[in-house]
């Protein structure tokens, strides 16, 4: 099959790549929007690192992505990290539709942070769900799911290196029901759940809250997408600063009391 790949995830767009060549399709482009660089990374980074026979276009608007995927002729779009909801015009291109791959086990955690979300509710472990794209926003028909542990991860570069073992062990699986036309398992709502963008007043740490809480609200912000303000954030020695990292045992670091013992900040930067 020919393939479309969109994303402005690096990692996403190499890993995809090198699994659709394996099995014997033949990725023909990568489609990515100039917006939103601070939630995905430098769009520099992104073209330097794509494999260098992927032609790559960049669409000014939701209304040109299908003109520019019916260029490719694909049979497929594979999706993971863009900005824009996909009109359903562009949706209906490629033969087989787009298929979206969201970091949830679907219908929980639909929304554009899962992994803080889940972070932030105390969850142990993630997911990665393979879904047909629709009208709505991650509700489309399931073509596979695999669980991913969560531990004490404080950031995408420390989580990334569970997301390719896992994906590759279900991908293969998942286009092999593509090709048979295989409409996928819709999902069923008993237990769906949609969360937008952290409210701004969880920006600040409350260090009356319990150290386990607090910990939890500075990873999760860690794997938040980027808005205004961005947290965790905190008053220290004189400086509003963003918390990025804190330890619940003794250790280097600023120790701040809160509301049932002592942490210790380990990493922070000015906000």
């Amino acid at each position: 099959m020919r393939v479309v790949v969109i994303s402005r995830i690096l990692p996403a767009v190499v890993g995809y790549s090198a699994f659709l060549r394996e099995l014997g399709h033949e990725p023909v482009a990568l489609l990515c929007s100039r917006e939103l660089a601070e939630r995905y990374g430098g769009l520099g980074e992104l073209l330097a690192g794509a494999p260098a026979d992927l032609d790559v276009v960049m669409p000014a608007s939701r209304d040109r992505i299908a003109p520019l995927l019916r260029s490719f002729a694909p049979d497929l779009a594979l999706c993971t990290g863009f900005p824009w909801k996909i009109p359903g015009e562009a949706i209906a291109v490629p033969k087989h539709g787009i298929v979206n791959g969201h970091p949830s086990l679907l219908p929980r955690y639909r929304g554009p942070s899962p992994v803080a979300w889940s972070i932030r509710n105390g969850e142990t472990e993630i997911g990665f769900t393979f879904h047909y794209m629709d009208a709505e926003l991650d509700t489309g028909n399931v073509l596979g799911q695999v669980r991913i542990p969560l531990d004490d991860e404080h950031g995408f570069d420390e989580l990334e290196p569970k997301f390719a073992p896992a994906i590759g062990g279900i991908f293969p699986s998942v286009m092999e029901r593509i090709e048979r036309g295989d409409p996928g398992d819709p999902q069923v709502d008993d237990g769906a759940s949609y969360f937008s963008f952290f409210e701004p007043e969880y920006a600040w740490i409350d260090w009356s809250e319990p150290a386990a809480e607090i910990a939890r609200q500075v990873r999760s912000w860690r794997f938040h997408s980027p808005s205004s303000p961005h947290g965790a954030l905190t008053d220290l020695e004189g400086e509003t600063v963003r918390v990025l990292r804190v330890a619940l045992e003794p250790g280097e670091g600023h120790a701040v009391e809160c509301g049932d013992g002592t942490l210790w900040i380990v990493e922070s930067e000015p906000a």
